[in-house]
């Protein structure tokens, strides 16, 4: 009997042990759960924290990230008109400038071309002039005819042919003219140089009359001693030996000399001048 009390109180305490071994399991299975959950409970607080972090930062870095690109953008902007202001500017100067480069060659062709009008209208008045000169030399007659040259209002024609001297004379007085009469040492250089410098030798309107002393020009005056430093005198006291002609080397002054009439020479012509 006191066996089986003990046996039994033996299992009766291993059942007990089993029981508070079996609530203790379920105690701490429970404390486990709770510690889970908690644990479930943080992560899931812990990860709300986060999301709700990382949106505010999101917002924040797209507020700020907005306000630095609208203050960039607002800068390009300002940059922008700066540069547009100043290449505007640029073209303006270089438009500016074109245009007054252009200006100023408007003003020279205008010149230019007033300045051609003038000389333009200058020729058409000369042209009228000359026509009105030309239809006048056909009505009044020429100051030298064609082939004469006029010196001190005095027509003189200085022929190629040789004849004697009244032969000569007469070809004068053929063209209203005669002879050369030299009144003055003036006329006498001006006819020296006549030719150039070639050497001239032509009959002159000095003769000696037949039975005097003296000589004499065609139109009836004496030969004074005018000339006597303008003309060298070769004059040979020879009866026959009645007409002057006058010649020139390269040396003043001119010089005359007696020949017969006879000889065959050139001759110098005189006349007035016809106005």
């Amino acid at each position: 009997m006191q066996q089986i009390e003990v046996a039994d109180y033996v299992n009766e305490r291993t059942r007990r042990e089993q029981k508070c071994s079996g609530d203790a399991y379920r105690r701490d299975r429970k404390l486990f759960r709770l510690i889970f959950l908690i644990f479930g409970v943080l992560c899931m607080v812990q990860a709300i924290l986060n999301v709700s972090l990382r949106l505010k930062l999101h917002k924040i870095s797209s507020h700020v990230e907005f306000n630095a690109t609208g203050v960039i953008d607002q800068k390009k902007e300002d940059q922008g008109e700066k540069d547009c202001e100043g290449k505007t500017s640029h073209h303006y100067k270089l438009l500016q400038e074109r245009f007054n480069a252009l200006t100023r060659d408007h003003d020279l062709c205008k010149n230019r071309n007033t300045e051609l009008n003038n000389r333009i209208r200058n020729i058409e008045d000369d042209r009228n002039r000359l026509e009105i000169l030309g239809e006048l030399s056909d009505v009044l007659p020429q100051a030298c005819p064609p082939g004469w040259t006029e010196i001190n209002s005095r027509c003189y024609f200085l022929s190629t042919e040789q004849k004697t001297w009244e032969e000569s004379r007469k070809d004068c007085q053929s063209k209203d003219a005669d002879l050369v009469v030299i009144n003055s040492e003036q006329e006498m250089r001006s006819l020296y140089g006549l030719d150039g410098d070639s050497l001239v030798q032509f009959w002159i309107g000095l003769y000696k009359p037949t039975g005097t002393v003296g000589w004499n020009w065609v139109d009836g005056s004496k030969l004074t001693q005018l000339f006597s430093q303008a003309v060298q005198l070769d004059f040979n006291r020879s009866k026959r030996k009645e007409c002057v002609e006058m010649f020139n080397y390269s040396s003043w002054p001119a010089r005359w000399r007696n020949l017969s009439c006879n000889t065959r020479l050139p001759s110098l012509c005189e006349k007035g001048v016809n106005y």
